[in-house]
């Protein structure tokens, strides 16, 4: 893959293992490059040098950020492109703020290393990434699609995990297209995914993948 194929992602914290942890994995990604900054002020003058990033990842706490402040500043630096808020705190109440003010998402620091290249896929595409953990966090009671997945279910979300089309899994399945269309519509709601490729990263989330 070439370099102007690669998702550009600029992380901004001011714990320097956290972006040496973090900015390490994500090299190892075949369809990204990183760059790194120690607070706000440092983040938006590469932006001003280097131009925009696909993706913007500002740590909640850092020094320059004053709240969700900074990221209506790097979201104006960053043009059109995503910036999603990286915290070790996540709240359902700082996600919705964040979200509110045009987060593309929010990040706990405690997210798996390969849901966290996934997560970041996701919001190049255009999504707002929302942690399972936290979209549930006000849910007072379970409904009655929030239930465990059924084996068939489960044997419908490997594929998924394998990046298959519906056409491929009920060809394997021997079922109809119609009826794995149905096993996924099901599978979003009880993973509380916005669609496909999200249930994918909830699942592996929650260790189902």
């Amino acid at each position: 893959m070439s370099d102007s194929d690669k998702i550009r992602i600029l992380i901004a914290d001011d714990h320097g293992m956290i972006l040496d942890v973090l900015s390490m994995y994500l090299l190892a990604q075949n369809d990204m490059e990183v760059s790194t900054a120690s607070n706000l002020d440092e983040a938006l003058a590469l932006v001003a040098e280097q131009g925009t990033f696909n993706v913007v990842l500002l740590d909640y706490n850092m020094p320059g950020m004053n709240g969700l402040q900074g990221l209506g500043r790097m979201i104006r630096a960053n043009g059109a492109n995503p910036v999603a808020i990286l915290t070790g705190n996540p709240s359902r109440r700082m996600m919705d703020e964040a979200i509110a003010a045009g987060a593309a998402g929010i990040l706990p620091k405690t997210i798996p290393a390969r849901s966290l290249a996934n997560a970041i896929r996701f919001i190049d595409a255009g999504e707002t990434y929302m942690p399972l953990s936290l979209m549930r966090e006000e849910a007072n009671a379970p409904t009655s699609d929030s239930g465990p997945l059924s084996n068939r279910e489960m044997t419908v979300l490997q594929y998924l995990g394998e990046g298959k089309q519906n056409k491929e899994i009920a060809k394997a399945l021997d079922l109809t297209e119609a009826t794995i269309k149905m096993h996924v519509k099901s599978i979003c709601k009880k993973l509380t995914a916005n669609n496909r490729t999200h249930a994918v990263i909830n699942a592996r989330d929650l260790g189902l993948l």
